[in-house]
């Protein structure tokens, strides 16, 4: 029998873990100068927790009202310049006493960044693992980036914990980064690895793939063969959702247990574009590119109770895959699929769900206007030993309402028995 929508959102919330311990360095003694700030943290990076996807990158870090100033990665020993006239490859903007903050606490830059008083732009992936080498953590539990090489070409990953592995799978248009949280929450009971999917972020982006569920599970299980992973929890939002049900029904031998976060699932109601989406092309990706103010006005309203750095900081993730012709095919082909997929039949998606395996906890936002609330009940009737968690936020609970998102899907990963 299901269980109550709300039994699980009355658990208590999960206490903060840091990342890592903290490797021993000399105290920090601030002194006002925004240099002698910037300088100590540019003392602390360390270049392997890099995966040399921007090796010869231009950071520039702002003090508001103060200066700015360029770092180039590929240079050693760091050091700061005068910020040029060129575009960065990723800025990282804040006042000075959150920059000093960061420099004397470890863990500062992942919060400040978190809290929003950290702004990063253009490009997240870079900013926030330039954080992490500056964070002065050590051992295998700290957060690191890597290219990792699989049979369906070379994916992106963040990866922060140890225990268990779980695996986080972004939705469409997101990155790995959309998952950031979630990774940092987890780490201190998991081992957390949140990928860039085929044909976004920094991932593989192969012009013929049909970019459907079965494509995706398939580079799922070719990156848990590259890391030598057995068995994962599978966490996906979104696109992600549908694409973890898909591992879980193809090959439930490979999966521990399966969380949908407001997951896309096949429309049950009449779609009457169909005929006319079935003849769009993908393709038409490689000419054509949709203005930016378009997406920014759809992650407004996909996110109402977020912030505006995170809507910011979103656009700019989804536009580095999105403006080159490769990304945006894979975007249209993955809405595309999204659209068309059968609800009913004998290979029909309502009907497979039934079969599945794996526990299942599904987190929807009652305010979800991509995901309506209603999908639940199909679930519930389709899938009665899922367990649910309704929430008043959106379409991404992760970072809409993180504390009772996290704190249940631990809950929910720990009570695992198998």
């Amino acid at each position: 029998m299901a269980r109550p929508a709300n039994d699980m959102e009355a658990m208590p919330l999960a206490d903060e873990v840091p990342l890592l311990p903290a490797r021993a360095e000399a105290a920090f003694e601030p002194t006002g100068d925004p240099v002698h700030v910037l300088e100590h943290l540019l003392s602390r990076f360390d270049p392997s927790v890099l995966d040399g996807l921007h090796a010869k990158a231009r950071l520039r870090l702002g003090v508001e009202g103060e200066g700015e100033w360029d770092v180039l990665l590929g240079r050693r020993p760091l050091r700061l310049e005068s910020a040029g006239s060129g575009l960065p490859d990723a800025t990282l903007a804040a006042d000075r006493v959150t920059w000093t903050r960061i420099a004397e606490d470890l863990h500062g830059g992942m919060d400040a960044w978190r809290e929003g008083r950290l702004v990063v732009r253009r490009n997240l992936h870079l900013g926030v693992s330039f954080l992490a080498a500056t964070s002065g953590m050590t051992g295998p539990e700290r957060l690191t980036f890597r290219m990792i090489p699989t049979a369906s070409g070379p994916i992106s990953t963040l990866a922060a914990g140890s225990g268990d592995p779980v695996l986080l799978v972004h939705g469409l248009g997101a990155t790995k980064v959309s998952f950031l949280t979630t990774a940092v929450a987890l780490a201190g009971s998991f081992r957390t690895i949140s990928l860039d999917l085929p044909g976004f972020g920094d991932s593989v982006k192969p012009v013929l793939a049909p970019y459907h569920p079965p494509f995706f599970a398939r580079a799922i299980v070719d990156l848990m063969d590259a890391l030598n992973i057995e068995r994962a929890h599978v966490i996906g939002n979104s696109m992600g959702g549908r694409i973890a049900l898909e591992l879980g029904l193809r090959h439930p031998d490979r999966v521990r247990d399966l969380v949908l976060v407001a997951p896309s699932l096949a429309w049950k109601r009449e779609r009457p574009w169909a005929p006319l989406v079935r003849l769009f092309r993908p393709e038409i990706g490689f000419l054509q590119a949709t203005p930016r103010w378009v997406f920014e006005s759809v992650l407004h309203r996909l996110i109402p109770a977020a912030a505006d750095t995170w809507v910011r900081a979103g656009v700019d993730e989804f536009l580095r895959a999105y403006t080159t012709p490769r990304g945006r095919v894979a975007f249209y082909a993955s809405a595309r699929n999204i659209y068309l997929e059968e609800p009913h039949g004998a290979k029909g998606f309502w009907t497979r769900l039934a079969g599945m395996e794996p526990r299942c906890l599904f987190v929807w936002g009652e305010l979800d206007k991509l995901v309506p609330i209603g999908f639940a009940r199909h679930v519930e009737d389709t899938l009665p030993s899922s367990q649910h968690l309704r929430l008043d936020c959106g379409h991404v609970p992760q970072l809409e309402r993180p504390e009772v998102t996290h704190a249940a899907i631990e809950s929910f990963l720990r009570s695992s028995h198998r």
